[in-house]
């Protein structure tokens, strides 16, 4: 059985298995090989996921063929399939109202966000743990000092990485918080004071990690679509 993930919807996600099809050893890594997209059949997002592998007791390593999804349509030839037809809407009884109401269900919008103004790198840090509960994240801790793992913020939900340098941040440090989130099975949020590289803001979009700039004043701003979902849903 592959390993399952979770999507950016909050559903298990794990990539389908090709059943009667050998696997195949591995001889040569690439990047492209090590992962494969999947569709999530719950929001029908298409993400890239690691790659199933199997270790045989020889030594060698086996790719475990999954269904692949295409990238150019994205299309799953499992998960698409034709619409079912809508059912006719009953006919009006003579004297019953047009309109029931139904009970209010939205969820009360949060307070307004009051930011923290930043001087320091740990002002940085900490602006971005408050925006975090705001959001709804709850015990939002902030690490003593800066872990090897570039991971400033941990919550049992969240894993969350500050860079308050004057460069954008760079592709590998948004893939590898990505994988920190992962491991954890929470959401990677990054925040940044001076943006983010062309690559990294693209490959973000495609793992679904919200990205934040923040300002001086220290509200964080989004910059890509998982950063508003996130906003819009809240944690």
């Amino acid at each position: 059985m592959a390993s399952v993930y979770p999507c950016a919807c909050g559903a298990p996600v794990a990539p389908p298995l090709l059943r009667g099809v050998p696997a195949e050893p591995i001889t040569h890594r690439t990047w492209t090989d090590e992962w494969v997209t999947v569709r999530c059949t719950s929001c029908g997002r298409a993400g890239h996921w690691p790659q199933p592998e199997l270790g045989c007791v020889c030594g060698s390593v086996l790719r475990i063929p999954v269904r692949p999804v295409d990238t150019a349509t994205g299309h799953d030839p499992v998960f698409d399939h034709e619409p079912e037809p809508e059912p006719e809407p009953p006919e009006p009884v003579p004297g019953a109202p047009m309109h029931i109401p139904l009970p209010r269900t939205a969820a009360a919008p949060r307070p307004t966000f009051h930011p923290l103004t930043i001087r320091t790198t740990r002002d940085a840090v900490t602006a971005a743990a408050l925006y975090l509960r705001w959001l709804g994240f709850h015990h939002v801790e902030q690490a003593e000092e800066q872990p090897a793992s570039g991971i400033d913020l941990r919550g049992p939900e969240v894993v969350a990485q500050v860079d308050p340098t004057t460069s954008p941040t760079s592709l590998r440090d948004v893939e590898c918080l990505w994988l920190n989130g992962l491991s954890s099975s929470a959401v990677s949020v990054f925040f940044s004071l001076a943006g983010y590289a062309d690559d990294a803001r693209a490959r973000a979009d495609d793992l679904g990690v919200p990205l934040f700039v923040l300002d001086l004043t220290g509200a964080p701003q989004p910059v890509n679509g998982p950063a508003e979902e996130l906003i819009s849903a809240g944690a």
